[in-house]
This record gives structure tokens, C-alpha cells and sequence, in this order.
């Protein structure tokens, strides 16, 4: 009796143990779906060149599981404005001034809104059309995506959503990390020395804060004291008004002829701006004369 006992609890164990089994390889083996993204947010950081055409960004998926599929798993994406509900208040809570912002429709296209990762395939993606020339550097754009699975496919519930980043650059500054050059020059004719971060505008300009005036990333404050350099094709800066400071070129001194290089030392590459100009703000007009740099490799 007691071996009979015995050995019908070995056979239940081993049936529950099967069973185990047969969940796990399940799991395993399973080809759920998930936007590629960080898991800040589920945030996707495109980086686009200016260059005054559309440029290509891509949105992706992949298939977890141990195999790819053997089928095609096809989803749908559709644009949302919840996840950036979300992310601004966890990020910001009701500093509403600094939340981020939806992509201005006229600023993308989504090529085809639907991802396809093909039988034998881990991932998949779907193209979209950028225009970013006319961004504010000084804003945080997103796509906002949400993704739904077709009949047998699974979507991952924690990454069926997506803020997808653009953020903007040129060939002297960069949105994706703080660009700053150092500065030493002359204002009124005594020695200064600050550092300054550029900000691009378009595929050939970036803003800058004029002279040593203190940098507040605060609209009022950038429409009084930053100003435009404009690169030319011959590395001629043309120094203008971004907002309401009144700007005068000074082309006079060989020493800050107003030019852009790029100086090669020691295998190291550094950007260079020969600035001479006059701002007033308020009442107080400054002359300077600076060289601002950044090394850039």
C-alpha cells in the first residue's frame, strides 16, 4: 500500500513537473513584441543633421523569445499624445514651462504605420520623414506611438508605447549635449574670459549669448541678450540679431576678422570663431573681441 502510495506521487510530481515545463518553454519560446526604445520613459533619441532638407529616421520593433518567428508578425502604430502626458508630468510635474512638446505634424511623416518583422526575423521597422529645420533648439519634441498587435500577435505591455525624439545639430553645435566653447577676448578693451554654449539653428547658423552676458535659458532673457552667427561657404560669420539686441559687425581687425576655422593640432581638431562686434543692451554698449573654440575630436 505505502509503495503504491509512493509511486503515485512520484507520477503526480512528475506530471506537475512536465506541465512546468511546458509553461516555461512556452514563456521561452514565445515571440512577444516591443517598440525598440530606452527604458527612460520608453524614449527614442533620433539626432538630425540641419541641412535644410527632409531627413531619414526610422521607429523599430523586435521579437523577444528564444527563435525568431516563424511567421510574419505584423503591428500597427498609432500616434498618441498620452505618453508625453505621462512623461511631462513625471518628469516636470506642473512646471508646464519646461514640458515637452509634440512634433508639429508638418514636420514628419510617418512612411507606413504598421512595422513588419519578417518569419526568420528578430526585428523590423517603418520609416519616417523628418523636416526639422525651423525647431527651437531651446524645446524637447517627440512623436508620441502606441502599438497594437494583429491577430496572434502578442504585444509587450511594457513596451507597447513610444516618445520617439528628434533632436537637432549642425556642424558647429549639437541639441543632443550641451555644446559648450570656451572664450577669451576683449570687451571695451579689457581682458575677458567666459564659457558659452552654441545652440544650432539651421543647417549653417547658431545662436550665441552676445559678449559675457550671463546665459538664463528663459525666452525673455534669450531674446535680450543672444545673437545669430551665420557661416557662410567661404567661413565668413555674419553676426546679427537674434531677437531684440542691437547688433553692429566690426570688420576692421585682422586679429577677430569675423571667420570660422577649424584648427588640426596634434591630431586633435578644434573649432574656431574670430568675432568682432558691438551689442547694446539697455542703455550699455559693449565692444568685443573674442575667440571662442571647442575642440571637437
Amino acid at each position: 500500500m505505502k509503495r503504491s502510495f509512493i509511486a503515485i506521487l512520484t507520477a503526480s510530481m512528475a506530471l506537475v513537473a512536465c506541465k512546468d515545463n511546458e509553461v516555461f518553454e512556452k514563456e521561452m519560446y514565445k515571440n512577444e513584441v516591443a517598440l525598440i526604445s530606452s527604458d527612460y520613459h520608453n524614449t527614442f533619441k533620433e539626432v538630425v543633421r540641419l541641412t535644410g532638407e527632409e531627413v531619414i529616421g526610422y521607429v523599430a520593433a523586435s521579437s523577444g523569445g528564444t527563435h525568431a518567428p516563424d511567421k510574419d508578425l505584423v503591428i500597427a502604430l498609432e500616434e498618441d499624445s498620452e505618453p508625453l502626458v505621462k512623461y511631462n508630468f513625471a518628469v516636470y510635474d506642473n512646471s508646464e514651462d519646461l514640458y515637452a512638446k509634440l512634433l508639429p505634424k508638418e514636420k514628419y511623416e510617418i512612411m507606413d504605420k504598421k512595422i513588419v518583422i519578417k518569419a526568420g526575423e528578430l526585428t523590423g521597422r517603418t520609416m519616417v520623414k523628418l523636416r526639422p529645420d525651423g525647431l527651437s533648439p531651446d524645446s524637447t519634441y517627440f512623436i508620441g506611438l502606441k502599438a497594437t498587435g494583429s491577430s496572434g500577435v502578442e504585444i509587450n505591455p511594457k513596451k507597447s508605447t513610444m516618445l520617439y525624439q528628434v533632436i537637432i545639430e549642425n556642424e558647429y553645435a549639437s541639441q543632443a549635449k550641451n555644446t559648450m566653447y570656451s572664450m577669451v577676448g576683449f570687451a571695451n578693451g579689457l581682458s575677458t574670459a567666459a564659457n558659452k554654449q552654441l545652440f544650432p539653428l539651421t543647417s549653417n547658423s547658431v545662436r550665441m549669448v552676445a559678449g559675457n552676458e550671463t546665459f538664463i535659458s528663459k525666452v525673455p532673457n534669450i531674446e535680450k541678450n543672444c545673437l545669430t552667427l551665420e557661416i557662410d561657404d567661404f567661413n565668413n560669420v555674419k553676426i546679427k540679431p537674434y531677437k531684440d539686441i542691437q547688433v553692429v559687425q566690426l570688420d576692421n581687425d585682422p586679429m577677430y576678422p569675423n571667420k570660422f576655422k577649424v584648427e588640426e593640432a596634434f591630431g586633435m581638431r578644434t573649432n574656431v570663431f574670430l568675432l568682432s562686434y558691438q551689442y547694446t543692451i539697455g542703455n550699455v554698449t559693449t565692444i568685443m573681441k573674442e575667440r571662442v573654440e571647442m575642440q571637437v575630436k
